[in-house]
């Protein structure tokens, strides 16, 4: 898209990021564990290093352990680090506290998120969101990594050419691809770029996957149709050692090492999909006979990594916003996935005094509460699915 518009504070960021380096301030990379968190994470990384410097820490929060977006456990494992710049990646726009916890804790603290904004900004020192009521540039539906990309551009201006852009350019498109932004504007031009790159990847890992013949099957040797199939097997939030696999699979330079990680990730995949088939039939059993207009249903022993997926298979079966949730110890946490014409996010905000934390895009969210909550939570939802503008 061409504009004379620019994306609300994308250059503060890029210049805040290229004082921090020459300054020599430790930089700490934060970011969510799906795959358009870890390219956003990755690709900031990639300009912190090519800019000079080196990251002091990536850190990737677990959802299931200490929730979603900047957390308090995470602030308290990194304050060791502080003072330091902080920059959080597809996530933090929901963080209001943790935001100023983070300032106490003497963080300066970047935020380049592209959620939905659910009542004004946190009080970061930058925040990056296309969705602030004030931005003025026309494009709102970037992917997390999307915006890096934007933010690349900036840091290196006439620099980013190449190996360098078509390195980030694929990064870009494979993170917009998954999480699943829509195909216009700004998007087709990352997308367009960024599978020409893809074709003549410098990964390793990349390149591994292209070549493994036995996961494709019997399927045609369609690039397009491979890109899902590697998408699907890399966007899984399960972490290793602190980092999801894929940031080990996109970050390393062997070959035989990105060869090991791909048998793995083949026998977690096969796994995977035996655990959300058994959900699924599991979730479907509960709702037996039920004809309330929203799904509502949780468990102790399901896996929190797996809701997401689950509530997306229902939403589209059962064509009505999905909310699953996984029972913890006093807490709940949960994914929804919804249909055309239902916000859950818009939907959520109506019933925030029973949440802790919410926040996502329309069709998909997610939301964390007190477990004695969860029936006044259901209640509120219906109640607000049942109102006369939500009726269709």
């Amino acid at each position: 898209m061409k504009t004379t518009q620019e994306i609300k504070n994308l250059k503060e960021a890029a210049r805040r990021i290229k004082a921090a380096i020459t300054a020599k301030e430790r930089i700490i990379v934060y970011g969510d564990a799906d795959l358009d968190g870890v390219c956003a994470a990755i690709m900031i990384g990639e300009i912190i290093k090519n800019g000079g410097g080196k990251p002091a820490a990536y850190y990737f929060p677990n959802r299931e352990k200490e929730g979603y977006g900047i957390t308090r456990t995470a602030l308290k494992k990194l304050g060791a680090l502080a003072p330091a710049l902080l920059i959080a990646v597809d996530l933090g726009i929901g963080n209001f506290e943790e935001a100023k916890l983070a300032r106490a804790a003497g963080f300066f603290t970047i935020i380049i998120d592209h959620h939905e904004i659910l009542d004004g900004v946190p009080a970061a020192d930058i925040v990056v969101d296309p969705k602030q009521a004030d931005d003025a540039y026309p494009f709102k539906f970037f992917s997390a990594a999307g915006l890096v990309f934007k933010l690349a551009e900036n840091f290196f201006e006439n620099d980013f050419y190449g190996n360098l852009r078509q390195s980030f350019a694929e990064l870009a498109a494979l993170a917009t691809i998954a999480d699943m932004m829509p195909r216009q504007d700004d998007n087709i031009d990352i997308i367009s770029e960024g599978l020409l790159a893809l074709k003549q990847s410098f990964r390793p890992g990349l390149r591994a996957f292209f070549d493994t013949d036995a996961f494709f099957e019997n399927d045609s040797r369609n690039f397009n149709n491979r890109l899902n199939k590697i998408i699907a097997v890399l966007n899984v939030r399960d972490l290793r050692n602190g980092a999801p696999a894929a940031f080990e699979l996109l970050t390393t330079d062997s070959l035989a090492r990105s060869k090991e990680l791909i048998r793995e990730f083949l026998e977690i995949n096969k796994l995977r999909r035996q655990k959300i088939e058994g959900a699924v039939a599991e979730v479907e059993a509960l709702i037996a006979g039920k004809t309330a207009p929203i799904v509502f249903e949780g468990a102790r022993e399901w896996e929190m990594n797996l809701l997401g997926t689950i509530a997306s298979i229902l939403s589209i079966k059962y064509a009505k916003p999905i909310f699953l949730y996984k029972i913890l110890n006093g807490e709940s946490q949960g994914a929804v996935r919804s249909i055309d014409g239902i916000d859950s996010v818009e939907l959520m905000k109506k019933c925030a005094n029973l949440l802790i934390t919410f926040g996502g895009h329309p069709k998909a969210s997610g939301f964390r509460l007190k477990t004695e909550n969860l029936e006044k939570f259901k209640e509120c939802l219906i109640d607000n699915m049942l109102a006369p503008e939500n009726r269709h």
